[in-house]
């Protein structure tokens, strides 16, 4: 049975993709086509490559880390290596959102606290505007403007 390939135009629609970005992971070397003329051919393993490197991204994990991580998989096994590696990237990603994270939070509370002093200042200045404002002349009832109709 023959392997299954793909054109860049299936793995494209496939993955929800531009073509240029199957390109540029080609450039970056996370992908190998072989070539028929100036066609592109993509096998399984490729196709199996884009869905890592696509995994690796939603993770947070940049292009060259997730290149590492694949071409372990290229080089002979060894499993405790791979899996080594593979901890190591996503410890040290782990520790940059975890400080990402508490940066995030003394960001909204910083945020919050203003937004507390903001509504106390914006409460005190409508409550001053009540107050200080002059009461409106008493308008004069319809009764009032009838006996000046008939003169």
């Amino acid at each position: 049975m023959p392997a299954q390939t793909f054109t860049i135009s299936q793995l494209a629609k496939e993955f929800d993709l531009t073509t240029r970005a199957i390109r540029f992971y080609e450039d970056m070397g996370l992908l190998t086509p072989e070539r028929a003329g100036l066609q592109r051919v993509y096998s399984a393993r490729d196709r199996a490559r884009l869905t890592l490197t696509l995994r690796a991204k939603r993770l947070g994990l940049s292009l060259t880390e997730a290149k590492d991580i694949l071409d372990m998989y290229d080089s002979p096994r060894d499993t405790v290596a791979q899996l080594e590696k593979f901890l190591g990237v996503l410890g040290a990603h782990r520790a940059q959102l975890e400080a990402q994270l508490t940066e995030l939070q003394a960001n909204l509370a910083e945020v919050r606290e203003h937004e507390k002093k903001g509504r106390a200042t914006l409460a005190k200045a409508q409550k001053a505007n009540r107050t200080t404002r002059p009461a409106k002349p008493p308008r004069p009832s319809k009764a009032a403007k009838a006996p000046e109709a008939r003169a």
